[in-house]
């Protein structure tokens, strides 16, 4: 079924109930003819951690939001959760929730962006607490990667949320303190931190490509839409901002 507006695809994206950045993030991101639908990932738990876990034990409720919309493809743009509950309880949901759609999450997308560019060796740009910068590393060491460094931007004294609230530059002035780090591939971690302007100025480190969670969810879910590879090629496309650069700055008035 063709749609007047997404020609290209029709994209079901869920994403925090408070998140700021996805959804201008992805509407920067994706290409003319693709659109989206945007469902809430909802808990009333007082506790960050708690919603997270909440939002994955809470997957096929909050799909129904989609009605019987036709869906090219699901993106889980909630890497926190994917930490919290590890790689087998994603792996399971995933394989769930594809019954209807490819459910592409951002955890296994950055996943899939570090074996296409060949990445074992991986540094971390992290605006989570501690506990939840841990529990990131956790997760990417399970899923067969090496941390070789984080840093942290962690702004526990931010008025709205820690990671929202953080300004377009942050990501890059944390990109600075990589070097050195001997990394195959750069992450800025959480869809909820500004993370474009900082891959166009910096998109790489000593050669090491840096890549955000909300750019390889994109990367990935476009593959899917497409019938295409998700492969090194069309990353670095991504990551070069070729395809995005120009709406970016007219998203932001530049």
């Amino acid at each position: 079924m063709r749609l007047a507006y997404a020609r290209n695809g029709l994209l079901g994206v869920l994403t925090p109930q408070a998140n700021t950045t996805v959804e201008p993030e992805f509407s920067i991101l994706l290409p003319p003819g693709a659109a989206m639908l945007t469902a809430r990932l909802v808990s009333n738990k007082p506790k960050l951690n708690d919603r997270l876990v909440d939002y994955v034990a809470g997957l096929d409720a909050t799909c129904v939001q989609f009605a019987n919309a036709p869906l090219g493809a699901f993106a889980f743009a909630c890497t926190g959760s994917s930490y919290l509950v590890g790689p087998k309880a994603e792996d399971e949901a995933v394989a769930r929730l594809s019954a209807r759609a490819p459910f592409i999450t951002a955890g296994r997308a950055v996943c899939e962006a570090f074996t296409a560019l060949g990445a074992k060796r991986i540094g971390l740009v992290s605006p989570y607490p501690p506990d939840l910068t841990e529990a990131s590393a956790a997760y990417w060491t399970a899923r067969g990667f090496e941390v070789a460094r984080i840093i942290s931007m962690a702004t526990p004294g931010a008025a709205f949320h820690p990671i929202y609230a953080l300004a377009e530059g942050d990501a890059s002035a944390a990109l600075a303190a990589m070097q050195g780090a001997g990394v195959e591939a750069v992450i800025l971690l959480g869809t909820g931190m500004p993370s474009l302007g900082a891959i166009l100025a910096t998109p790489d480190v000593e050669g090491a490509p840096v890549i955000s969670c909300n750019l390889a969810l994109i990367w990935r879910a476009m593959a899917a839409l497409r019938g295409e590879a998700a492969d090194a090629a069309s990353l670095h496309r991504w990551i070069s901002g070729a395809d995005w650069r120009a709406r970016y700055a007219e998203r932001l008035g530049a």
